[in-house]
This record gives structure tokens, sequence and C-alpha cells, in this order.
């Protein structure tokens, strides 16, 4: 198999228990995709993980929100949020990657989701869209120009993340067959069409 350009990053967004079959956030066949992403990994010169890392308290747990039901959404001061079950919190089996997942060809892992006011879907930045994860420093120090996303979920983490990386000026794939979506009211048609606007691939 060949190997891609120096220049190609592959990001592998969230494939946590959490988001897995068993987890509290699980996202169906989420599972299904690790195997591929493995040998996907071999292609690139630089593989990026990304892993949501929440505090027990964070504000987008709908458990620290009285009479608030999960899937919901509130106002929060940066706008719309989805209030969620509790998943992923720092420490956790939850918030470890799922076990087949191959994490030692990572060269860097992206925590987000750490601050407890502010969730962070993005691999480049939190839902405020103005605090950084510094992944973009990152990519620009190694040369990189387009980046190839998979993981989970499509609709969610995976979309906002491409749709970042083109406001970035970075080039974007999405392999969709190595993604999984949620698809809550229509978000995965929604995203879709946000993202063929935005002009991402999809590979």
């Amino acid at each position: 198999m060949s190997v891609i350009t120096a220049s190609e990053a592959l990001i592998v967004i969230d494939v946590q228990n959490d988001f897995c079959p068993g987890g509290a956030l699980a996202v169906a066949g989420g599972d299904e995709i690790v195997a591929p992403i493995n040998a996907l990994m071999e292609r690139f010169d630089t593989v990026v993980l990304t892993q949501d890392w929440h505090p027990a308290d964070h504000s987008s747990f709908a458990a620290n929100h009285p009479g608030a039901q999960a899937f919901s959404e509130i106002d929060m001061a940066y706008g719309r949020q989805t209030l969620w079950p509790v998943h992923c919190v720092q420490g956790t089996e939850g918030a470890a990657f799922h076990p087949g997942l191959q994490t030692d060809p990572a060269h860097l892992v992206i925590r987000k989701g750490f601050r407890r006011q502010i969730d962070s879907y993005s691999a480049f930045f939190e839902n405020d869209r103005q605090t950084p994860t510094g992944l973009e420093g990152y990519l620009r120090g190694r040369g990189v120009t387009s980046v190839t996303l998979v993981g989970l979920a499509t609709d969610y983490c995976v979309a906002f993340s491409a749709l970042d990386a083109r406001a970035r000026g970075f080039g974007v794939t999405l392999l969709p067959d190595l993604c999984r979506a949620i698809d809550l009211g229509g978000s995965l048609l929604r995203q879709r069409q946000a993202m063929t606007a935005a002009g991402v691939v999809f590979g």
C-alpha cells in the first residue's frame, strides 16, 4: 500500500469506548471502523487522534441541569448546546480509546472538552468557535496542507472538524465508510450538505 504524501494528515476522531456499542453515548456500528482505521494509519506520515475528555461536572451533561433531558437543547453563553448523557469522563474506561484501536502510530493526541463551561466537538476549536485546541499550529508546523478525517460521529465531531479545517484553508477528505453517525433529528443530512457546500470531499 502506497504512502500518502507528507503534506496530508490523518485525523482519527473520538474512537472511544463510550461512543462504541455498550458505551454511554454509543454510535451504532462504532466498533466496525476500528480495524480499517488501523490499516489506514500506515499510509500517513502524520496521524492525530482526538479524545473527548470531560470533567464529571461538565456543562454539556443533561445530568448537571436539574430536570433537563438528554438530547434536549439549552442556551449557553456561546450559543445553542445539545445536552448529552454523561460520557467520556476523564480517567474512566468510557473515555479510553477503543481497545482495538492502535494508538502507537499516533504522533499527537488532542484532548478536548476538558473546560467545564464549553463543549468541544471540533478537533480545531471548542464550541465557542474561538478557543483553539492547538491542532492547526501543529499541522502547519509539520507542513500539512490537507487532512483526511475518520471516526465518530460523522454529524458532530467529525463534521465540525471538517468544517473548521476547511475554514482554516486545509484541503479536507472525509471517508464516510470509516465514520458512523448519531443522526439526531436529521443532523447527518444537514451536516453533509454543509460540508459539501464548504468543499469537503467525500472519499
